[in-house]
């Protein structure tokens, strides 16, 4: 069953690890991070289970690219992994602004 959808806009932010490797992700935060935890909240209370580290399972799409991954509480808001190979196909850099459409499974 598909939930909600969600359209985030905001910049593209990168964590380096200690070989230098990148990840990107962009924050989802205010209203929407609260949708967000509302999902999770319900799907908690309705499964009787909570997913990994608080998780929620979503589809996301930028431009003409869309992955399956979860999404992480993160202080105040959620974090949504971005893909490398969504990085290269759509251009993106880290930094870039982005706008990322959000199914909340």
């Amino acid at each position: 069953m598909r939930g909600d959808v969600i359209t985030v806009t905001g910049t593209l932010l990168g964590w380096r690890n200690d070989a230098g490797m990148l990840a990107t992700y962009l924050m989802v935060e205010g209203e929407q991070a609260n949708e967000v935890s509302a999902h999770e909240l319900h799907s908690r209370i309705t499964s009787g289970k909570r997913r990994g580290f608080g998780s929620v399972k979503v589809e996301a799409v930028i431009g003409g690219s869309e992955w399956s991954t979860s999404m992480f509480p993160q202080d105040d808001g959620w974090f949504l992994p971005v893909k490398a190979a969504v990085r290269r196909a759509e251009g993106l850099e880290e930094g870039g602004e982005v706008t990322a459409e959000i199914t909340l499974l």
